[in-house]
C-alpha cells in the first residue's frame, strides 16, 4: 500500500467546479495535485446552477439601470432581487462600491473584460469535457431569452449592440417565432433573442464529478478536509488541516464563496460577498423546453435537465450562513405559474450562495499576501461557464508562466471602484 503524499506541486483549495477544473488542467499538465474540500465534490454552488454554458452573458448585475430600477428593486414583493437591510447595515461600504460600478462607463469596462474571457470559455472547457468523456452532459440547442413586453425589450437595445459588437452570434426573434421555438410558453412574448451556439449540461453536478473522476485517474489526490489557514513558509506554502497538514510549491485558493474564510490567503482581504441562488426542480416536467429559456423581466431561466424542469436564478443578498428564504422560492415559483401555467409542487428546492465581488468580476491572478497563492474564486452566476478558462489561466500561473489572456483587470489588487 502507498503513502499517501504529503507535498505537492500544487494544492487547489475548493472542490467546485472551478477548483477541480483547475487541478484537472494542473494534473493533465503533470503536475502532483491534491484537492481539498472538507464538502462533496460539486456539491455547492456548482450543483445548483441554470445549467447554461452562458458565452454570450457579459454584461453584468451592475447595470446602470440599477439607479432607476432600485426602489422596485429594494421594496418589491414581485422583484428578482431581494435584499437583507441587516447584511446590507453590515456592509454599507459593499453596497456602495456594488453602486458605483453601476456607472455608465464602469459597467462598460466590467462587460469588456467579462466579454474577453467569456470568448475563451469554450476552449477552456472543451479539453476537460473530452478528457473526461463528458460529452453526453452536453447538449447544443442555444439558449433563448424572452421579454414579455416591448418596453423591456427595447431597454435592453444597448446590451444587445454591445454583444454585437463583441462578436458574440445572435438572432432576433419577434414574439410570434420565439413562441414557435419553446410553443410551452404560457404566453407570446413580445420578442426574443436566439443564442446558437450557446449550450447546456444535463446535470452539472455530474459534470463536475466527472471531471474530478478523470483528475483522480491521472494520479490526483483528493483529501476530504477543512483547510483553516494558508501559510507562505518561503521554498514552500503550508496548507493547514488541523492535523496531518500537507504543503505544495503554490496553492490554489477556489473556494468560492467560503474563500474569505481561510487566513493567510488574502481573500479575507477582499471585498468578496454572496448573492444567494434558489432553484426548484419539477421531475415530470423536463419535456416543457427544448433549451434553456430566460426571461428578462422574471429574472431567472428555465433549463430542461436529467433532473427535469429546473427553474433557477433571482439575487439575494445576504449573509452567507443566513437560513434560506421561501419567500425567493415562493417568488420562482410564481413567476414559473406565469411563464409555463400551472405547475404542480416542486419535487426539489435549493438555495446555494455564489461568490461575488462588487465589480462582477472574478478574481483570477496573485494573491497580494503571497506570489505563492493564487487566486480564482469570484465568478458570480458565471462559474459553471468560466471554470475551463480559469482553470486553463490557473495551471499557466502555476508553471510559473504569463497566461496567453490579459488578466490584469482580475488581479486582487485592483480598487473594485
Amino acid at each position: 500500500m502507498s503513502t499517501p503524499r504529503s507535498h505537492f506541486d500544487a494544492v487547489i483549495v475548493g472542490a467546485g467546479v472551478v477548483g477541480v477544473a483547475s487541478a484537472l488542467w494542473a494534473q493533465m499538465r503533470g503536475q502532483s495535485v491534491a484537492l481539498i474540500d472538507p464538502a462533496a465534490v460539486g456539491s455547492g454552488a456548482s450543483s445548483g446552477n441554470a445549467c447554461t454554458l452562458a458565452t454570450y452573458a457579459c454584461l453584468p448585475v451592475n447595470d446602470p439601470s440599477v439607479f432607476a430600477n432600485l426602489p422596485y428593486y429594494l421594496f418589491s414583493n414581485d422583484s428578482p432581487l431581494a435584499l437583507s437591510w441587516g447584511h446590507a447595515l453590515r456592509h454599507p461600504i459593499w453596497m456602495m462600491k456594488f453602486l458605483a460600478n453601476c456607472r455608465p462607463t464602469k459597467s462598460r469596462q466590467i462587460a469588456q473584460e467579462l466579454a474577453a474571457l467569456l470568448a475563451h470559455a469554450d476552449a477552456g472547457l472543451n479539453p476537460l469535457i473530452e478528457a473526461a468523456t463528458a460529452e453526453d452532459l452536453i447538449i447544443a440547442n442555444g439558449q433563448l431569452t424572452v421579454w414579455r413586453s416591448a418596453t423591456a425589450a427595447d431597454a435592453d437595445r444597448a446590451g444587445l449592440k454591445f454583444r454585437r459588437d463583441q462578436g458574440i452570434p445572435f438572432e432576433e426573434l419577434s414574439g410570434a417565432e420565439a413562441h414557435a421555438m419553446e410553443p410551452a410558453l404560457a404566453f407570446q412574448p413580445a420578442r426574443g433573442v436566439y443564442y446558437p451556439l450557446a449550450r447546456h449540461i444535463r446535470d452539472p453536478l455530474l459534470l463536475t464529478q466527472r471531471l474530478h473522476q478523470k483528475f483522480t485517474e491521472l494520479g490526483g489526490q483528493t483529501i476530504a478536509k477543512a483547510v483553516t489557514e494558508l501559510s507562505d513558509e518561503g521554498a514552500q506554502v503550508r496548507v493547514h488541516l488541523g492535523q496531518d497538514d500537507v504543503t505544495a510549491v503554490r496553492v490554489v485558493l477556489a473556494a468560492g464563496a467560503y474563500s474569505a474564510q481561510i487566513k493567510g490567503g488574502g481573500a479575507e482581504h477582499l471585498p468578496l460577498q454572496t448573492e444567494r441562488g434558489y432553484h426548484l426542480i419539477y421531475k415530470d416536467l423536463g419535456h416543457y423546453a427544448t433549451r434553456p429559456v430566460g426571461w428578462v423581466e422574471g429574472g431567472f431561466y428555465t433549463a430542461p435537465m436529467a433532473q427535469g424542469l429546473r427553474l433557477a436564478g433571482t439575487v439575494e443578498i445576504a449573509a452567507l450562513n443566513a437560513p434560506q428564504n421561501p419567500r425567493r422560492l415562493d417568488y420562482i415559483a410564481r413567476k414559473g405559474a406565469e411563464l409555463w401555467g400551472d405547475l404542480p409542487a416542486p419535487d426539489a428546492t435549493w438555495m446555494g450562495c455564489r461568490p461575488t465581488l462588487p465589480d462582477a468580476l472574478p478574481v483570477i491572478g496573485p494573491s497580494p499576501s503571497s506570489s505563492k497563492i493564487i487566486h480564482a474564486f469570484g465568478h458570480q452566476h458565471l462559474g459553471l461557464t468560466m471554470a475551463g478558462v480559469t482553470g486553463r489561466i490557473v495551471a499557466d500561473l502555476l508553471e510559473g508562466r504569463q497566461p496567453n489572456l490579459a488578466i490584469g483587470g482580475l488581479s486582487a489588487a485592483r480598487s473594485f471602484l
